[in-house]
């Protein structure tokens, strides 16, 4: 931890200074040690800065927090980065209020080093109750992200976050980010804390700007969207309700001049509108990852987004076609699509399941699984 991480820890603990006040302070006067030393004569000639934010500095000369943080992380094997750090993504420090301060378990990927306009990074978000066709596209779509070499970065949430961060994780090399609305030891909800686990395993982190410890509070979740959006040049709403918090994050893009992509999820159903709506504000329709590596002009290598599918028959071929076609279908519309009889139909389904290349979902419906 840095001299100046510690002083940004100061600053940060004290009540009434918050992320853009500090950002505004620190650009004036140089580094969170210049502000933390400052007079209050030289504090009260930055722009915007009143008597409270005066108080709030020295309060906050008299903070020994550092000190704790600075054991406690050591300890839990967490990286702390303060808005100066070197290390602190350059991407994310340009954002209206970036985080004072990030809390990292494992390592950010090396990509968050470069300079603004070559940073290979986008947001997937979307609702925590998604439908089968979501979770499956979100998978898909982040898998060919992650091969891309692309980091697919969530918010380690039930639904589409999980399946965005797991199709990552799936692809050879791929590397993914968790922000939490919590202190990067406090891993919610619980059900992922082995994901979180393999996040930072294999070559990603689990990123905060919470203090260790903090619990998950419903306050918490819209600052952890502004960190999705500003770590990225573009978010995917997958599938999104009219108040899904997956908005609060394209709305955070929007400001931030980042793109907003949204997948056309089904008319009718009540999590889709909140993506439908974003298509129709002018958000960039996606079908696949190509759609998002054509909009940024990033180079496909290396990835694994066509999957090469074992010697099927004819009839085999033919319902893999129609199952592509409707998503997710019932047997008597597979019937109607390829003209075979029920009996046949399921013996080949059954041999397409056995081969890992079709699913039986709840209801009698069946899907690709590729």
């Amino acid at each position: 931890m840095t001299d100046d991480t510690r002083a940004l820890l100061a600053l940060a603990s004290a009540k009434g200074l918050g992320p853009r006040t500090i950002k505004v302070m620190v650009e004036h006067l140089g580094d969170g040690e210049s502000v933390l030393s400052a007079s209050d004569g030289a504090l009260k000639g930055v722009p915007g800065i009143g008597p409270a934010a005066v108080r709030a500095v020295r309060e906050a000369r008299r903070s020994v927090v550092a000190d704790e943080v600075q054991k406690k992380a050591q300890r839990l094997g967490v990286t702390v980065l303060g808005l100066t750090d070197p290390h602190y993504p350059p991407i994310l420090r340009m954002i209206y209020d970036p985080p004072t301060v990030l809390y990292v378990r494992g390592a950010l990927p090396a990509t968050f080093t470069n300079p603004v306009a070559h940073v290979k990074a986008v947001g997937v978000v979307g609702t925590r109750n998604a439908s089968e066709y979501a979770l499956r596209v979100t998978g898909s779509l982040a898998k060919d992200l992650a091969a891309a070499r692309v980091v697919v970065v969530s918010g380690l949430a039930l639904g589409v976050d999980s399946a965005a961060h797991k199709g990552a994780l799936a692809a050879q090399g791929g590397q993914t980010v968790a922000v939490l609305g919590s202190g990067v030891d406090v891993i919610y909800p619980r059900q992922n804390q082995a994901l979180a686990k393999q996040i930072a395993q294999q070559g990603g982190a689990v990123i905060s700007e919470y203090a260790l410890g903090t619990s998950p509070h419903a306050r918490n979740f819209p600052g952890r969207n502004r960190i999705i959006n500003g770590l990225c040049q573009g978010v995917v709403v997958v599938e999104a309700g009219e108040k899904s918090g997956a908005l609060i994050t394209s709305d955070y893009a929007s400001n931030e001049g980042r793109t907003v992509f949204a997948i056309p999820g089904r008319i009718g159903d009540p999590n889709s509108k909140g993506s439908l709506s974003l298509l129709k504000q002018g958000a960039a329709l996606v079908e696949n990852a190509q759609d998002i590596l054509n909009e940024f002009d990033w180079q496909a290598q290396n990835s694994q987004a066509a999957v090469a599918l074992p010697d099927l028959t004819d009839v085999q071929t033919s319902i893999m076609h129609a199952l592509q076609s409707c998503d997710e279908a019932r047997l008597d519309a597979l019937i109607s699509q390829t003209g075979l009889d029920a009996s046949e139909l399921l013996t080949q389904l059954t041999l397409l399941e056995l081969l890992g290349l079709v699913r039986l979902l709840p209801g009698g419906r069946y899907a690709r699984s590729v």
